[in-house]
């Protein structure tokens, strides 16, 4: 069975480019959120396998929903994607309970690397 993506990002150029790796590999999109408070409320009601996290939106940051993502379910899996130069932001990320990140502007193949290291391990 295809495991199950919420792509969160506030670009929607961005969501479609993971969307399109993502789906060619198998991955099922299950949602999409362009904040952090909507990527939450998705988080609930879809219970995905993974999420990739975008860090600077409106609304909610990638943090703060990672935070609220994990306070209702310890075990979830998020991946942050961050721009160059946010190491600090990163950092505070994977503190929160990111599994791992992604720079942008990303490869394809780092997408895909860091999205299977983080569902092997469960």
């Amino acid at each position: 069975m295809a495991k199950r993506i919420l792509i969160v990002d506030d670009a929607a150029f961005m969501r479609m480019m993971i969307k399109n790796i993502l789906t060619k590999y198998g991955y099922e999109i299950v949602g999409e959120a362009e904040d952090g408070s909507m990527a939450v409320k998705l988080y609930k009601d879809l219970r995905p396998d993974l999420v990739t996290m975008d860090i600077t939106m409106p609304v909610m940051d990638g943090i703060e929903s990672t935070k609220a993502i994990l306070a209702q379910d310890p075990k979830a899996n998020i991946v942050m994607v961050s721009a160059m130069g946010q190491q600090a932001m990163v950092m505070e990320a994977i503190q929160a309970g990111a599994k791992d990140f992604i720079v942008k502007p990303f490869q394809q193949e780092r997408i895909l690397q860091a999205i299977e290291r983080v569902l092997m391990r469960n």
